[in-house]
């Protein structure tokens, strides 16, 4: 029995257009270290596979617990009963990954509760600390009925740091993270990564921003041109442009970038990019989970609008080329066009340049989570680090501020693009299911956005 018998078997299925199997294995060590003490440690091993079959616009799926050839068989099968589709009862024998063999180190977390202390003893406004730490690592098969078969590894390591910080009645949080695709032992060393390198870095970051938010002042309200801060993450480009621009939102959502292709939707000075390719970030792969092989796709270039991305469903409804863009949390979940490494490219301008020119407005260091109409391209995000500036200088830093906007209005507005480039990890959630990404900018000055704050 090999993989060939299962590709032929679904390569045959009469009525289905397209049919595919995505098998998965994944290993992962969790710890949880919170208010002095370890809260939560735990290890867990799973893997399953699904099968999907594709007839016109809709797909039907069929998953199940293991990956043998006796599971991939019946889910083969089973597909094929949902969709009233006669097909060939076959069965075997053996396991259909048999080199596969997943392990990880266990994790070391000795230094929590010596951070911990150190960081008390520093600070008497530190009310509670969470440290948490994980690590896992996915091998994936991805068998395709017109002849493919593709294999990927994953491998994930994250850091976070939440603190809780109390001030004459204010409470404040300080949150930081560091997250690479890379085993634990290489995690402290990767080189080249914006956040710090090393736990105390991770933890002291997060204790400033929190005894910075203590001594905040409220924040004024109205409509302002705003100075993103290359550090800031990527939350706008993300969530205001990038889910617009994911092939099935254009078409069954009518994004605001619908049937814009060819057409400026911009900045000139603006050009946006997908890319899977590049290494160790974490939305990274060498495969989509449809077994596309990963691309660096140029969504906008010079403010025109080139591409949207796409999987293989998408592509074939709308006639589109396939991006390499179909992700799914796990072998339980359908693939959908999902973006990877999304970042506007750098531009010319030095930060010190964008804020002499920004004289008046509002200066965001870090954005914090939000919500977005993917038709519209309206958004509202909260600031976790904002500062109001005036004559060119930075000042106080405000509490309570929003941000709020149009997508599409904002990437026209933008009057000129940084050069200091930051990538910022996170998971991204859609259709009920989370995959790795990173999205990021360099600093970008933005015109007429609407600044909420707590002093309207």
């Amino acid at each position: 029995m090999s993989l060939s018998d299962i590709q032929e078997t679904i390569a045959v299925i009469e009525g289905a257009d397209y049919a595919d199997l995505y098998a998965a294995k994944k290993v992962s060590h969790n710890v949880r270290y919170d208010d002095g003490r370890m809260d939560t440690l735990s290890s867990s091993r799973s893997e399953g596979l699904g099968v999907r079959l594709i007839m016109g616009d809709r797909s039907v799926y069929a998953h199940t617990g293991g990956t043998k050839f006796s599971d991939a068989f019946g889910a083969v099968s089973k597909a094929a009963d949902m969709a009233d589709i006669a097909t060939p009862k076959r069965s075997g024998e053996g396991e259909m990954m048999p080199d596969v063999e997943l392990s990880l180190p266990s994790l070391d977390v000795s230094f929590m509760s010596d951070l911990d202390r150190r960081l008390r003893s520093e600070c008497k406004y530190l009310k509670q600390a969470t440290f948490s730490f994980s690590t896992s690592k996915k091998a994936v098969l991805i068998v395709r009925g017109d002849g493919d078969i593709s294999r990927d590894e994953h491998v994930y390591t994250t850091f976070r740091v939440l603190l809780v910080l109390e001030k004459d009645g204010s409470v404040e949080t300080g949150f930081e993270a560091r997250s690479l695709s890379c085993g634990t032992e290489a995690f402290w060393s990767s080189p080249n990564r914006e956040e710090p390198d090393t736990p105390e870095g991770v933890a002291r970051a997060a204790l400033e921003r929190g005894l910075k938010l203590l001594d905040a002042v409220p924040c004024p309200a109205g409509r302002m041109t705003v100075l993103l801060d290359g550090a800031s993450g990527g939350a706008m480009i993300h969530e205001a442009c990038g889910h617009g621009l994911e092939a099935d939102i254009v078409y069954k959502d009518y994004s605001a970038f619908r049937d814009k292709i060819g057409t400026q939707v911009a900045c000139p000075k603006v050009t946006i990019v997908d890319d899977a390719t590049l290494p160790g970030r974490w939305g990274s792969y060498a495969c989509d989970d449809e077994g596309t092989p990963a691309a660096r796709n140029v969504l906008v270039e010079n403010g025109v609008l080139k591409n949207y991305m796409t999987d293989i469903l998408s592509a074939k409804m709308w006639g589109l080329p396939r991006t390499g863009n179909g992700r799914r949390q796990s072998y339980a979940d359908l693939p959908i066009p999902r973006m990877s490494n999304t970042f506007v490219v750098p531009g010319e301008s030095g930060f010190d340049e964008l804020l002499s020119r920004l004289e008046d407005g509002f200066l965001v260091r870090k954005m914090g989570g939000g919500e977005v109409n993917p038709t519209s391209g309206d958004f509202v995000f909260q600031v976790t680090e904002g500062y109001i500036v005036r004559d060119g200088k930075i000042g106080p830093i405000v509490k309570g501020a929003t941000l709020e906007g149009n997508g599409p209005e904002a990437l026209r507005n933008i009057e000129a693009v940084g050069r200091d480039l930051n990538l910022d990890p996170g998971m991204c959630g859609k259709s009920g299911q989370g995959v790795p990404v990173t999205d990021g900018q360099p600093s970008l000055l933005i015109k007429n956005l609407t600044v909420g704050g707590s002093d309207a």
